[in-house]
């Protein structure tokens, strides 16, 4: 390995260190404030969609083919279907619709 990757590993490993151990040290008690608590608790949903959305659309052939199973997934989850079923759904409308366009 060349001196250059090992020091562009060095600082990632710095960096993904450093977020981590930065709040331990420096909120030793427990967190009163409702406000930054409920924050706090979302943080983790909303990264996972800022990760998610992009990728269903990018992942497909066809931008078109992954928004209609987003939405036809969205709509699946808010009938009560669970993970599996909403999974299945989603990848026979993008099955189709690549087929169709």
């Amino acid at each position: 390995m060349s001196p250059r990757i090992l020091t562009y590993i060095a600082i990632m490993i710095v960096v993904t260190n450093l977020i981590r151990i930065i709040p331990m040290v420096l909120i030793r008690g427990r967190i009163r404030n409702t406000f930054l608590r409920s924050f706090l608790y979302y943080v983790p949903y909303v990264t996972l969609a800022v990760m998610t959305f992009p990728a269903i659309i990018q992942a497909t052939q066809s931008p078109i083919a992954g928004g209609l199973a987003l939405l036809l997934g969205i709509i699946a989850a808010m009938y009560g279907l669970g993970l599996f079923p909403v999974a299945v759904i989603c990848c026979i409308v993008v099955f189709v619709t690549e087929m169709v366009c």
